[in-house]
């Protein structure tokens, strides 16, 4: 699909490299690939990384480096292994990676970030959510501009980015040239064109999933391999279908105006 010419840009988190060529076919700039959705969001495995590598060629390809779901502040051990998958990801020619370091007081943890940055070399690097769990938000966006991250991803420390309009708002005023704000959690067709308008964030993190029934004929009823309230005959994918419907419900809108 051609990707008609503003500036907004869209970014799809996608739980499968199934996911990612959806994100593609219909039309997202670039993907956030992550295994371990139902934690937030972990690293994904390599085979992973590097079949959809091979796989996209008009959208980016960034990873989420995350080694665990729950918080933010990481053991030397987890910031080894976060290193060794940035210098994997670089090797595999990747176009982004997507992190974040929190010190136990929940200020930006300027050494451990620093640390991560210098493993990046030319890919772009995203501050995901641990943003939306900082004491200091503005002052932790000046912070990210200086270590040299590209944008951060937030949901305006709230449940959803359509409630934290009036965080989003103060960010995006605040930012400097060298940084973007990027709105995501609960982003859809729906909300994405009051987002923008009462924002002036151009820059929109999306799953657009929808639940596609297993193939598999015979199942056991008595054996669960998730949490006791998954439907395991069902699953989540990004679709072409509602990326596209997204992407062109804010461009539309936008041209209407």
């Amino acid at each position: 699909m051609n990707k008609t010419s503003n500036n907004f840009e869209f970014e799809i988190c996608a739980n499968s490299v199934e996911s990612c060529l959806a994100a593609q076919e219909g039309g997202a700039d670039r993907v956030e690939l992550c295994a371990g959705i139902s934690e937030g969001g972990t690293t994904p495995s390599f085979g992973d990384i590097v079949t959809a590598r091979r796989l996209l060629s008009d959208t980016k390809l960034h990873v989420i480096i995350r080694p665990r779901g729950g918080d933010f502040t990481y053991s030397d051990l987890e910031m080894d292994i976060m290193a060794a998958d940035i210098d994997a990801c670089k090797q595999a020619g990747v176009d982004g990676v997507v992190f974040g370091c929190l010190t136990p007081e929940g200020d930006i943890d300027i050494e451990r970030n620093a640390k991560l940055m210098a493993h990046v070399g030319n890919m772009a690097a995203t501050f995901h959510r641990a943003f939306d769990r900082c004491r200091n938000p503005l002052d932790a966006l000046d912070q990210l501009e200086e270590l040299g991250f590209n944008r951060v991803l937030t949901s305006g420390q709230q449940k959803t980015a359509e409630k934290g309009i009036p965080l989003l708002y103060k960010l995006q005023k605040k930012a400097g040239k060298g940084i973007a704000i990027m709105a995501g959690c609960g982003v859809n067709e729906r909300n994405i064109f009051k987002i923008h308008v009462e924002t002036d964030v151009t820059q929109f993190h999306f799953s657009a999933r929808e639940s596609v029934l297993s193939s598999c004929e015979y199942m056991s009823g008595n054996v669960r391999m998730g949490g006791k309230d998954t439907d395991e005959s069902y699953r989540e994918v990004t679709t072409a279908r509602r990326v596209n419907h997204t992407i062109r419900e804010l461009r539309s809108e936008k041209n209407a105006t």
